[in-house]
């Protein structure tokens, strides 16, 4: 489970630039920055699918959109790759100052030229990842190379990006001129993981090699086969998330939660974790699995609550039960889905319920039946799920015998 959202903080030119900090639910095994390619912003695919898988494996990621670009504040034309580098460490002291700082970096396009160059400015930075990085920051000329000579005559020209109009002054020439990034790989002194597509058209492979050759070990190169500069593929984006998320457990903290208690035969094992209020492990065989209450509540999200899994338990045998009877008498069912949503509720028809328990608790089941069914079929099946277990347990008197251990 992961949580996003949306935050503000001040950029290098004290703009206000907005981002997405996309959370795991609990405590965050490391924090990440995340800086998004040229033109575009933090709401591009590949960006938003990398933060959310991260976040989904622990790592929070903070993605957020450079000076004058998607919904921050802020001229464009008087940004260069110089303001991105400090919109990073603006970045940087952000998360550092509100909830951890940042122990990787991760940058696309150009924005993974920025992350090496900012990386050594960032103390916290424990590893750097690149994707589709040029080995020099002057490569994005070759994106408006026509308009280049007006840039340079009239002081600044209106460019053609990704089909939107940009304004890009001279400046920004000047600064990206002769910014190569092999000497900032050289002098990392961090782990550094480049991932490239071998058919990258708008940054060519090469550039990968540049940046690797120039890099002191440790080292690691991924190769994003059949993906296109901006990842757009979305298993593309799974890809590197997932080894991003594996290569960085080396650099990440610790495992956050303590080891779950041990099993117990015959038996469902519920100990606290010791993070939040109320986030509980729940050991059931070799299954394991963490509750807790939401945010609004006092808890952290982590996990369904405990009527969540009341729902789940009677959801879970409804679904089986209907399984188990259709497949005993061959009938073509296709799929069986459950929704349970429970509520408490006046007891309209409730005679002896008394004032005190005036209201009781409701469980609403709707069950969805696909396949080449008949209505008598299906009709028997609706009656198989009122057999299910759990649905006659909550029907039934319970007993729940309580004893202290020592």
């Amino acid at each position: 489970m992961a949580r996003s959202e949306r935050v503000e903080f001040e950029g290098a030119f004290g703009d206000t630039l907005a981002a997405r900090l996309e959370r795991p639910s609990g405590v965050p095994r490391a924090y990440a920055l995340f800086a998004h390619c040229f033109s575009c912003s933090k709401d591009i695919l590949a960006a938003t699918r990398i933060s959310q898988r991260l976040s989904r494996q622990g790592i929070a990621v903070l993605r957020f959109d450079f000076t004058g670009l998607g919904h921050s504040e802020g001229e464009f034309a008087n940004t260069n790759f110089s303001s991105n580098i400090e919109d990073l460490i603006q970045a940087a002291a952000f998360l550092e100052r509100d909830h951890e700082a940042p122990s990787l970096l991760i940058g696309h396009s150009l924005g993974g030229a920025a992350v090496i160059a900012a990386a050594r400015r960032i103390a916290s930075t424990r590893a750097v990842v690149t994707i589709n990085a040029p080995a020099d920051a002057d490569h994005v000329r070759k994106q408006f190379t026509e308009q280049v000579p007006e840039i340079e005559a009239k002081g600044e020209a209106q460019v053609h990006l990704a089909g939107r109009p940009f304004r890009i002054k001279k400046q920004f020439l000047d600064d990206i001129e002769g910014r190569s990034l092999e000497e900032a790989a050289s002098a990392l002194k961090l782990p550094l993981l480049i991932a490239h597509s071998p058919i990258d058209e708008t940054v060519s492979i090469d550039n990968a090699t540049r940046l690797f050759v120039a890099a002191k070990h440790p080292k690691s190169f991924l190769s994003l086969d059949h993906a296109n500069h901006l990842l757009s593929g979305k298993d593309d984006a799974r890809f590197v998330s997932d080894v991003i998320a594996a290569w960085a457990n080396r650099y990440a903290a610790a495992e956050r939660l303590p080891d779950p208690p041990s099993a117990v035969p015959q038996g469902v094992v519920v100990q606290e974790t010791g993070q939040g209020k109320f986030q509980n492990w729940v050991v059931d065989a070799d299954a394991t699995t963490l509750t807790d209450e939401p945010e609004s509540y006092g808890g952290m999200g982590s996990g369904p609550t405990p009527y969540g899994l009341l729902s789940a338990s009677l959801g879970a045998c409804t679904s089986m039960t209907i399984r188990m009877y259709a497949n005993r008498k061959g009938w073509p069912l296709d799929r069986v889905t459950v929704t349970v949503r429970h509520n408490k509720d006046h007891a309209d028809d409730c005679e002896h319920c008394g004032e005190e328990h005036s209201k009781v608790d409701i469980f609403e089941r709707s069950i969805r039946l696909e396949g080449d069914l008949d209505t008598a079929q299906l009709d028997r099946l609706m009656e198989i799920a009122d057999r299910c277990p759990v649905h006659r347990t909550l029907h039934e008197p319970v007993v729940v015998r309580t004893r202290r251990e020592p």
